[in-house]
């Protein structure tokens, strides 16, 4: 291999070349993909090295003829923080001709935009049409590029941001209050009840939302915890909720909010009742009518991550 061979995309690449739009469209297409069995991937690997210390290895393929690769990410507590977590690493891509690495791309930045155009996704095929108050809950990285995805595929009237620190909650608000109708929501309890959609985004380790707070016709995106241990929602929330995955084996294995809920004897693996792909295929219905809460439970996957990396180096070729 050259070196000349081989692109590498930093955040600022990624940046560019992967904007909000398309890639809601890819990870659209590749969960689409997943469902139907085109992609191939194995559940992710994590080996961990002490508390807040995780190397994960993400390996997949988008077809048997398509590009193929894997992130590699190491997920770090900051040390002054250990609340707040770091994704660091890369996605690499090979080409499915001759078998060569074509590509190496910040996995941070993809894995920030991806995972908000899966919730975009998920919440365009699952919130009610008339959904008009959207509540993001954390004030992490992740609420900014939700911020950026959500109100491409529902007009949100008001935007609500809770935290656990108002001086960050009032930091979001007042980066955003110029672009969209965002304002601070300091009691959670009475801002889910407000809300028509929900983002949990945080690194909560027990329920930060609980299901007898929700109106009917709420959809919720699970989005901050993406292993078993933390929570971020109740089991009274999951046991009333039509409850959807991005992948069924992926929230098996690692759902914890499911895997609670299953281990109190609440429910059973048939309580997830589709993977997002299904119901974009038509396969299976999503929400039912106007009062069914509904869930989506985000992990993340590597054909999402090996997606996104195909567009930007196309992309980049399409530029060149």
């Amino acid at each position: 291999m050259k070196r000349s061979e081989l692109a590498i995309f930093d955040a600022e690449d990624v940046r560019v070349l992967l904007d909000y739009p398309s890639c809601i469209a890819v990870v659209r297409e590749a969960m689409k993909a997943l469902s139907s069995g085109e992609t191939r991937q194995l559940l992710r690997t994590m080996i961990h090295m002490g508390e807040g210390r995780t190397f994960g290895l993400m390996p997949g393929a988008l077809s048997d003829r398509g590009m193929f690769g894997a992130k590699l990410i190491s997920v770090f507590a900051e040390p002054d923080n250990p609340g707040v977590r770091r994704h660091r690493g890369v996605v690499t891509l090979f080409e499915p001709i001759e078998g060569r690495p074509v590509c190496v791309a910040d996995a941070e930045e993809i894995t920030h935009i991806r995972t908000a155009a899966a919730t975009a996704v998920a919440t365009e095929a699952l919130a009610r049409e008339d959904a008009k108050v959207l509540l993001l809950m954390g004030t992490g990285g992740q609420v900014h590029s939700h911020l950026e995805a959500l109100p491409l595929v529902r007009r949100f009237e008001r935007i609500l941001i809770w935290g656990r620190d108002p001086a960050r909650i009032d930091a979001v608000v007042a980066a955003w209050r110029d672009r969209l109708p965002v304002e601070a929501a300091p009691d959670a309890r009475i801002a889910a009840g407000e809300a028509d959609v929900i983002c949990t985004l945080t690194g909560a380790r027990q329920p930060i939302l609980l299901g007898e707070w929700l109106r009917p016709g709420t959809h919720v995106n699970l989005v901050g915890s993406s292993g078993p241990g933390p929570v971020e929602v109740d089991n009274a929330l999951v046991l009333a909720s039509r409850f959807i995955a991005d992948s069924k084996a992926s929230a098996r294995d690692a759902a914890a909010e499911f895997l609670v809920a299953k281990a109190a004897g609440l429910v059973e693996d048939d309580h997830i009742v589709a993977e997002i792909g299904e119901v974009l295929l038509g396969r299976v219905p999503g929400r039912r009518d106007a009062g069914e809460i509904t869930v989506y439970k985000s992990l993340g996957h590597a054909v999402q991550d090996l997606a996104a990396a195909a567009h930007i180096y196309e992309a980049q070729g399409a530029r060149n």
